[in-house]
C-alpha cells in the first residue's frame, strides 16, 4: 500500500535578541514520485511583497492591437495545422480556436485559446470558455492519436501570466504530443505500472481512497473529479484533481470535462483569495493502451506578476531538486474547501 512518509525536526538557532529558538522543518516523500519536499514553517511568518492584495493588471493588459490571439488577428497572425492533420487549418469549439504553436516544444505542439477576452483576472473566466478550450484540446489529441500512433506522451498545460512562464497575456492552453516522454511522464509511467504489478490496484485510486479516509487534505468533488491538497507539494498551494478509473482521453465524457473546468475555476478562486495572480496547470496523459495511470490535473500558484516580487524558485529547488514551501498542505485544504461549497454558474 501507499506510504505517506513525513519527518519533522528542528533547527536550533540563537535569535538576534539572544533567545534560543527551534525552527521547525518537515520533509515529506511524494507517494507517487518518491521525490521529497520540505516545508519550512518559519518562512510562513515572513511578509511576502506583492501578495497583500491582488496586484493591479499588467501594464499591457489593454494592448489588444498587437495580440495575435485576439479575434481581429488570430486567423491572419497564427500558423495553421497541416492539411493532412486537419483540413480547416484550425479547430473550433464554441468560442475556442486551436492552432499550432509557432514555437513548438515537441513533434505536435498546439495552442487552444479560450475566447476573445485579452486579459482575464484569475478566477473570473467563464465556465464555458474553459469547457470549450478543454474539448478543443481533446479533439486535437484524439486526432494525433490516430494520425501518429507512436506519439503517446501527451499533455495539456497552462501558464497564467509571465510569472508562470506565459509569453502572451491572452489566456490559452498548451497542448503537447510526442513520441519521447518528458521526465515526469516517464517517472509516472514507471511508478504506476510497478505499483499495479505489486498491488493489483491503481496508484491514483489508492491515493484518493487513502486521502478520503484521512480527510486531512481532501477538499471535495466536482462531479466525478476529486480535489485535494498535495501531500508532498512540489509547488506552492499545490492542488490535484483526480478522475478515478479513467485512464484515457476517449473515456472522458463532456460532462466530466465540465466538471474538470469547475474544479479548475474553484482552485483559481482560492488562489485569488490569497492575493495571487499567476498559476500553472498540467495534465499528463499516456495514450499507449495501458490503463495504469488515471487522469490527474495538477495546479500550483506562482509568485505574483508585479514589480520586485520574489521568485518562488530558489537555489534549493533549482540546484538541490527539493521544493521548499512554507505552509502545510492540511492548511491549504482547510482554506480551499469553502470554494467548493459555492456553485459556479454554467
Amino acid at each position: 500500500m501507499l506510504e505517506f512518509k513525513q519527518e519533522r525536526f528542528g533547527s536550533r538557532i540563537v535569535l538576534p535578541g539572544g533567545l534560543e529558538a527551534d525552527r521547525q522543518i518537515e520533509v515529506r516523500v511524494n507517494p507517487v514520485t518518491g521525490r521529497t519536499c520540505r516545508i519550512t514553517y518559519s518562512r510562513g511568518e515572513e511578509r511576502e511583497a506583492g501578495a497583500e492584495t491582488l496586484p493591479a493588471p499588467p501594464p499591457f493588459a489593454e494592448d489588444r492591437a498587437s495580440c495575435p490571439f485576439c479575434r481581429a488577428r488570430v486567423l491572419t497572425h497564427t500558423p495553421k495545422l497541416p492539411p493532412d492533420l486537419w483540413s480547416e487549418g484550425c479547430i473550433r469549439r464554441g468560442t475556442s480556436i486551436l492552432f499550432p504553436n509557432l514555437f513548438p516544444y515537441g513533434r505536435y505542439s498546439a495552442v487552444s485559446i479560450f475566447d476573445d477576452n485579452h486579459f482575464v483576472e484569475i478566477g473570473t473566466a467563464s465556465l464555458q470558455s474553459y469547457v470549450d478550450s478543454f474539448l478543443n484540446s481533446r479533439d486535437y489529441l484524439l486526432r494525433i492519436a490516430s494520425y501518429d500512433t507512436a506519439a503517446v506522451f501527451m499533455a495539456i498545460t497552462q501558464n497564467h501570466l509571465p510569472s508562470a512562464g506565459g509569453s502572451l497575456l491572452h489566456p490559452h492552453l498548451q497542448i503537447q504530443a510526442d513520441r519521447i516522454p518528458a521526465n515526469f511522464q516517464r517517472i509516472l509511467q514507471v511508478r504506476a505500472s510497478q505499483y499495479r504489478l505489486r498491488t493489483g490496484s491503481r496508484l491514483f485510486s489508492d491515493y484518493l481512497q487513502a486521502e478520503q479516509k484521512s480527510d486531512q487534505r481532501y477538499i471535495g468533488p466536482t462531479g466525478s473529479w476529486h480535489w485535494l491538497a498535495a501531500f508532498a507539494p512540489e509547488g506552492f498551494f499545490e492542488i490535484w484533481g483526480l478522475l478515478p478509473t479513467v485512464c484515457s482521453l476517449g473515456q472522458v465524457t463532456e460532462v466530466q470535462w465540465e466538471d474538470l473546468a469547475r474544479g479548475v475555476l474553484n482552485t483559481q478562486r482560492f488562489y485569488r483569495s490569497l492575493g495571487r495572480n499567476g498559476y500553472n496547470l498540467g495534465m499528463l496523459l499516456l495514450e499507449d493502451g495501458s490503463d495504469d495511470v488515471e487522469l490527474r490535473v495538477v495546479m500550483t500558484v506562482r509568485s505574483n506578476y508585479a514589480p520586485w516580487v520574489r521568485s518562488d524558485f530558489t537555489g534549493f529547488e533549482v540546484m538541490l531538486g527539493d521544493m521548499a514551501t512554507f505552509s502545510a498542505p492540511e492548511l491549504t485544504c482547510r482554506k480551499a474547501r469553502p470554494f467548493w461549497r459555492t456553485q459556479i454558474p454554467a
